[in-house]
């Protein structure tokens, strides 16, 4: 039997209002005594926890950021890893988009600065239930820049004309970014060298002395791939992407309809 459960939240954990669903809450908590369960995500921490306290699981650990950031919360809060893009970066993004007038969001540890209160921000805030501070992209950089600070993640949103162009300049310097579109009007920015399938094995063994074999996994989307592969049984929801599903050990129902909850009852109800 899994000894860990990990799964990704949005378009995969989810209902189609972006919340929980009493199925899929009843089985956690039914089940959350005996197995670790862990939410690994590209959202900052703020925007998990709320879940987290849905479930009943709040002394769980957390993959923040694609696994820029887990972070242990057993006793209080303790860093674990922390890969952030580089000042440099972060600079060269906040000055491009400020003169192209492209959003572009920074997120630090449990901190969110968004350019402006526009609708951009205000979809985010709806969709993660976290509250943005209203701070420009070359005052932050000002701000961080005797400090040598980086971010955890950057969400840039705007036209897919524009959003293509940074693309192409981020790839023409050869930065040592990820660049994930989760559509065509978003851009997440992520240091290269961070996946949720290395965060969760360096969490399995710092934290719960469990084996990746011993984990069950659910995701939906290119960021899930390496994470679904590297554990005892990689689970696609009936959305994910055919590239996840091609590798996906099984493929379950979609996440607006429980899929996550359906496999959950399968192995562990």
């Amino acid at each position: 039997m899994f000894k860990a459960i990990c799964t990704d939240i949005d378009g995969t954990l989810l209902n189609p209002d972006r919340e929980l669903s009493k199925r899929t809450i009843d089985i956690i908590r039914s089940i959350k005594d005996d197995v670790s369960v862990i939410l690994a995500s590209s959202r900052m921490p703020a925007a998990m926890r709320h879940l987290q306290e849905t479930l009943g699981i709040t002394d769980q650990p957390l993959i923040c950021y694609n696994g820029g950031y887990i972070i242990s919360q057993k006793d209080g809060i303790k860093v674990l890893d922390s890969v952030e893009i580089p000042f440099s970066l972060c600079e060269f993004i906040a000055q491009w988009s400020h003169n192209k007038k492209l959003h572009a969001g920074f997120y630090l540890e449990d901190d969110w600065y968004a350019p402006s209160d526009d609708q951009w921000t205000k979809r985010e805030i709806n969709n993660t239930k976290v509250q943005a501070s209203i701070y420009s992209g070359l005052d932050l950089m000002q701000s961080w820049k005797s400090l040598n600070k980086g971010a955890h993640k950057i969400m840039c949103m705007g036209e897919p004309q524009l959003i293509d162009q940074l693309v192409a300049e981020l790839y023409a310097i050869d930065a040592p970014l990820h660049l994930y579109r989760s559509k065509d009007t978003y851009l997440e920015i992520a240091p290269l060298q961070i996946s949720k399938a290395s965060a969760l094995n360096q969490l399995l063994q710092a934290e719960l002395n469990i084996e990746m074999r011993d984990v069950i996994a659910f995701g939906d989307n290119y960021n899930d791939i390496e994470m679904l592969k590297a554990v005892g049984c990689g689970v696609a929801v009936g959305n994910a992407k055919d590239e996840v599903k091609k590798i996906a050990d099984e493929i379950t129902l979609p996440g607006k309809e429980d899929g996550v909850a359906a496999t959950l009852e399968k192995y562990f109800g």
